[in-house]
């Protein structure tokens, strides 16, 4: 099942269980998809496409919920904190940090990286690896201290 089908799917029983928090989650990130296939002149996104959309979803809430955190806005923080954990249904398992560690240690010996002059060659080969799999800050943090 695609993941517009899965969406159209929940869409429709979060209307009846009158769920409008998961509805309007829903969505937005529906919209989020048929805008992305519009700009590329498509009818429907590749699997990596919509994982790259949804991957821009959470990142956005997360963003929210930081800056929400900060101006000490707990009426908000709440509301982006639900919004985070629906996205988060549609994403895929996320790795753990020794599963991310591993395949940082692996890149940075393919790559040949020696100091963090190279990290940006080591991210580039790293992020098709876990895209969506694994938060870019935690890969990020992982290889300075591996290039450390």
């Amino acid at each position: 099942m695609s993941l517009l089908e899965r969406l159209n799917q929940d869409m429709k029983q979060a209307m009846k269980n009158k769920d409008k928090e998961k509805l309007s989650v829903i969505r937005m990130v529906k919209a989020s998809l048929q805008n992305e296939a519009i700009k590329q002149n498509k009818n429907e996104l590749s699997e990596e496409e919509e994982l790259t959309v949804l991957s821009r979803e959470l990142k956005q809430r997360k963003d929210s919920l930081q800056e929400f955190e900060n101006a000490d806005r707990s009426d908000l923080v709440d509301k982006v904190q639900a919004e985070i954990v629906i996205v988060n249904e549609y994403m895929p398992e996320q790795l753990s940090e020794e599963e991310v560690l591993d395949i940082v240690k692996e890149t940075i010996s393919e790559t040949g990286a020696t100091s963090k002059a190279e990290m940006g060659k080591v991210m580039a080969a790293i992020m098709p690896k876990v895209k969506g799999k694994a938060d870019g800050s935690m890969i990020n943090k992982l290889v300075l201290q591996q290039l450390s």
